[in-house]
Order: C-alpha cells, then sequence, then structure tokens
C-alpha cells in the first residue's frame, strides 16, 4: 500500500502540472507524429525516379505506364536529359531514364534502340527497377516483331502509319493484363524507416527518467523521502512506488503514441498491437529500474539536468535510434549489447520482418533481466535518510 500511494503522488505531480503534460505526454506524440511522417510514410519511402520520354510513338508513354503501376516508386517527367542528371546529382531522384526519339520507330525497323539509365549509385531499388526496366523493353521488341511479321504478310498494310495503329492496338491489348500475378507481403524485411520512427519513439520515452530523478531528487531535497523513511516505509518501497508511478505515466505515453500512429496517422508498422506494447513496456520498465539506480548516485539537484547529455543521448546513439548499428565499428557494435534500445530495436524489427512472438525471447528476456536488476541497485543505494547536499 505505502509503494501505491507513493506511486498516485508521483503521478499526479507529473501530470498534473502543466508542464509536465506537456513535455511527457503532448510532446513524445507531436515527436513521433513527425517521425511517422519524415521516415515512416509510404511516399517518404518510394524511390523518385526522374524521366524524360523523347519518343513521339506509343512505345516510351507506354513503357512508362507499365513501370509506374509499381507502387514503389514515383515517377517525375522532366523537359530533357540534362534536367534528369541534375535531379540525380542534387538527389532530387534516386535514378534517371531517358526514353531517345523515334524509339518506337527503330523498335519497328528492328534497329537497336536501347534506353539510357542514369544513376549515381547502384541500390536495391534501382537494380529491381532497371530490371523490371529491361523486362518492359524485351516485351517490347517481341511486339515490334510480331508487328513486323504480320506486315510481311500483308505487303498493303506495311507502311509506318499502319504498323503504328497495330503496335497500339496489341500494347493496349497487353496492358488490359488478362493474366497477372498477385503481389504478397512476405515479411522479409522490417518496414522502411520503422528503425528510425522506434529510434525517437524510445528517446523521449526515456526523457519519463529525467522526470522520476528531478521528483526524486526534490523529495531529497525538501527532506519528504527523510520524512518518509522516519515512517513505517522501507527503502525498496520508496523505490517501488518511484518506479510504479513513473511505469504508469509511461503505459498512459505508450498507449497514447501507438494509438496516434495507428489509428490517426494510419501507420503499419507490421507488428500486432499487444506486441507493440509489450516490447515498448518492457522498455519503459528498464527505463525505469534506471532512474532508480541513478536517483541513488545523484546528491545534487543540479546534476540531474546532465542525464540528457551523459545517459539518455550517448546511449541511444549506441544502441542505434538513428542510424543502423551495421554502420558502427565493431566495438561499438559489442558494446550496444549492454543498453535495452539496442533490444528493444531489434525486437521490433524482427517482428515487422514477420517474426513471433517465441523470436523476441531472448530480447524480452534481457530487457526484463536489466530492469529487475536496475531496480534492486536502486532500492539498495537509495539512502532515503540523506537528504542531499543542497538540501
Amino acid at each position: 500500500m505505502n509503494s501505491l500511494h507513493i506511486a498516485w503522488l508521483m503521478i499526479r505531480r507529473t501530470l498534473g502540472r502543466k508542464r509536465g503534460f506537456v513535455a511527457f505526454l503532448l510532446l513524445p506524440c507531436l515527436v513521433v507524429t513527425g517521425a511517422v511522417a519524415l521516415f515512416g510514410s509510404d511516399q517518404a519511402s518510394r524511390a523518385v525516379v526522374s524521366y524524360v520520354n523523347m519518343d513521339e510513338g506509343i512505345a516510351g508513354s507506354w513503357m512508362i505506364n507499365e513501370l509506374a503501376r509499381t507502387e514503389d516508386y514515383s515517377f517525375k517527367a522532366v523537359s530533357n536529359e540534362a534536367e534528369v542528371k541534375s535531379d540525380i546529382v542534387r538527389q532530387k531522384g534516386s535514378m534517371g531514364i531517358v526514353i531517345p526519339a523515334n524509339y518506337t520507330q527503330s523498335l519497328l525497323q528492328g534497329k537497336p534502340a536501347e534506353i539510357q539509365w542514369i544513376e549515381m549509385r547502384v541500390s536495391e531499388s534501382s537494380y529491381i527497377l532497371r530490371a523490371a526496366a529491361e523486362g518492359v523493353a524485351d516485351g517490347l521488341k517481341q511486339s515490334a516483331v510480331a508487328v513486323q511479321t504480320s506486315s510481311s504478310l500483308s505487303p498493303a498494310n506495311a507502311d509506318a502509319k499502319s504498323q503504328d495503329d497495330k503496335l497500339a492496338q496489341l500494347l493496349q491489348e497487353i496492358g488490359r493484363h488478362h493474366l497477372s500475378g498477385e503481389a504478397l507481403h512476405l515479411q522479409l524485411y522490417p518496414k522502411p524507416g520503422l528503425n528510425n520512427v522506434t529510434g525517437f519513439t524510445i528517446m523521449f520515452m526515456m526523457g519519463l527518467l529525467t522526470s522520476a530523478v528531478a521528483v526524486i531528487m526534490d523529495d531529497r531535497k525538501q527532506r519528504t523521502m527523510a520524512r518518509m523513511y522516519t515512517a513505517p516505509v522501507r527503502s525498496y518501497e520508496i523505490a517501488l512506488g518511484n518506479f510504479l508511478g513513473s511505469l504508469a505515466i509511461g503505459v498512459i505515453q505508450i498507449t497514447l503514441v501507438l494509438g496516434i500512429s495507428r489509428w490517426v496517422l494510419h501507420y503499419d508498422a507490421g507488428i500486432p498491437f499487444g506486441i507493440h506494447f509489450l516490447i515498448l513496456g518492457a522498455f519503459m520498465l528498464v527505463s525505469m529500474g534506471l532512474a532508480s539506480a541513478v536517483s541513488g548516485l545523484i546528491r545534487e539537484s543540479k546534476n540531474a539536468s546532465m542525464l540528457n547529455s551523459l545517459i539518455i543521448v550517448p546511449t541511444c546513439m549506441i544502441g542505434g535510434c538513428f542510424w543502423p548499428l551495421s554502420i558502427m565499428p565493431e566495438y561499438m557494435q559489442k558494446l550496444a549489447n549492454f543498453v535495452p534500445q539496442k533490444w528493444t530495436i531489434q525486437a521490433v524489427e524482427t517482428i515487422s520482418a514477420g517474426g513471433e512472438l517465441a523470436d523476441i525471447t531472448l530480447p524480452l528476456l534481457i530487457l526484463f533481466a536489466m530492469a529487475v536488476i536496475l531496480l534492486a541497485v536502486g532500492s539498495v543505494i537509495l539512502r532515503p535518510n540523506q537528504p542531499g547536499t543542497d538540501a
């Protein structure tokens, strides 16, 4: 009962004030909204393809229409080849396509007609699109050969206009796609941008660490904790009360963040709500355990403001909140095993890539073990009878 009472008082003191409501509920929701808009939207994850179609026939426009059927690319028409190259150099486009003049006529005459491909670096998306473009080009060549064969059998209809009309009719029939495949989401990889969205989410969730430490330091300074120590309240009850209060605030924060991203922004991370909540809740347990441990070490209130620069930001950087762990040096990757952010992001990406709850057993166990150890350390070193050096 003592721990629950302390937890309720902490919730009132944190969310009952305007500053606490804005800092720990409103601001994280706004930040996650921005992260979803920048990294998680379908438009943000689509590769931009700049193209110029100098062909006056049907083949050039038909190729662009076929390639644009996929939702993974956004096609941008420009006026000339120089503008395509400019977009690639200025990184306004991931790749560029130049369809030469008289492309249709060259196909019908059996002359070589090559599509020009412009890119600064080869990527997975550019390779896939290039393969698709080559497939469409081969199909156009076969259609042109069929038209040529038909014209050779009917010399009276072998003029250029008749061939153009026949090719247009043939491509129009092919474009109906009477026989087509169904694209299946095999969930072989995590959703693009999920790493960044999760990273920013858990970084602002760690803001509760600062809040919990500030509340405990204020109690120490005002000797509220010392008075609790004179009452029949044990050290672990005080630590557990602050832990539960912060955890309750964290649960509210997680619910709001997931609710806004899923049902307001319609961001589909490919993760069931319950499992997503469980992963973020495990991370919140670690954050609260860390708050309990840090509160026992800090003796001056002014030092609480250093948590952001000494604990939150460095661990987020090491844990892969801002960039993939694979680009970091090997020793940094090994160091990441000791921060909870790494295991949280790993669990989220595993589920997004088609994993099940059993596949994230190890990350969850590590997070819960971290929480238990930190809470135990915090209850031992809290020393509530010591008011602090600035009391």
